[in-house]
């Protein structure tokens, strides 16, 4: 009969590579912001560890808070925190791409005028057509004037961005 075996520690190399993960993990939290840090609910001395970390600007110092943040890390359950930055990354993915997109619209109705507004129409038959051509031959208008965007330019950005929140 055979003796039970013992399981046997993670090597020097698994340790290393499980203590940067950690690393990794608490810079990804240095650059989220208080409300976002405030809402994970870490332990107090990690929390005032990341936001010190924040206001250090000398290289060598910083590479020290973050191998303590790093060793406070290895105290934590990892999963829900990194789950918690996938879902704001995620948020924030998406933020990006609604941007975009009503900035595309924007620019599209700057440059096309009455073609673009037609085809928002179509989409959006519930606006008021006089009211954003309105919009649209200001932001144009100013256009036009100089190079850039001015406060016609912005008005129409956040109406537009008003249209896109009512969508389902």
């Amino acid at each position: 009969m055979s003796a039970p075996t013992t399981p046997q520690p993670p090597s020097k190399s698994a340790r290393k590579r499980a203590a940067l993960a950690a690393q990794d993990l608490g810079e990804a939290l240095v650059r989220l912001r208080n409300a976002e840090l405030d809402a994970l609910q870490l332990p107090e001395a990690l929390s005032e560890a990341i936001r010190a970390a924040r206001g250090i600007t000398s290289r060598a110092a910083a590479a020290r808070q973050r191998q303590y943040i790093g060793k406070l890390m290895r105290g934590v359950e990892a999963e829900p925190i990194r789950a918690a930055l996938a879902a704001h990354s995620a948020r924030a993915a998406r933020e990006t791409e609604r941007f975009k997109r009503i900035s595309a619209w924007r620019e599209r109705l700057i440059a096309e005028g009455a073609t673009a507004l037609a085809e928002l129409a179509r989409w959006r038959p519930d606006i008021d057509r006089a009211q954003w051509a309105g919009r649209v031959s200001a932001a144009q208008a100013e256009r036009t004037r100089r190079a850039g965007a001015g406060a016609a330019s912005r008005e129409l950005f956040r109406a537009l961005r008003a249209l896109f929140d009512t969508m389902p």
